[in-house]
């Protein structure tokens, strides 16, 4: 039975230089720091690379981003992973944790973040279980 972590996080993004100076001007990469407040207390950092396309509301967008935080009182660091879409204006997003990735109180770490941005704030939903490591 997993265990569900509610609470708010601030995202600040950046631009960062493409890897290849040939990309094509649809591309994108961007740093991710975020402060995390509620039932998860922390930070993280990361990196996105994104695509657009000639349609209008299509695009889609990787990421790689670590939190180090205290999660319902357990400290510890874990990765979380991003896939996100959208097709003509309607999204879908999955992140979940990265497998193994956790460390310290939070080893044994899996589970899926809900993101929610309404009003301008942003808000998680983080349904987790803490399995034995193995």
């Amino acid at each position: 039975m997993s265990t569900r972590a509610t609470g708010r996080f601030e995202v600040k993004m950046a631009p960062l230089p493409l890897a290849d100076s040939e990309a094509s001007s649809l591309f994108g990469r961007m740093s991710l720091r975020k402060v995390f407040s509620g039932d998860l207390s922390g930070t993280g950092i990361g990196e996105m690379l994104m695509a657009g396309t000639a349609v209008k509301g299509s695009a889609g967008y990787v990421a790689i981003e670590r939190v180090t935080a205290t999660l319902h009182g357990r400290t510890g660091s874990f990765a979380l992973q991003h896939s996100g879409s959208m097709t003509r204006g309607a999204p879908q997003l999955s992140v979940t944790v990265v497998p193994d990735s956790g460390t310290d109180q939070l080893a044994g770490l899996a589970g899926t973040l809900n993101i929610i941005v309404a009003d301008g704030q942003h808000r998680y939903e983080f349904d987790y279980v803490l399995q034995p490591p193995a």
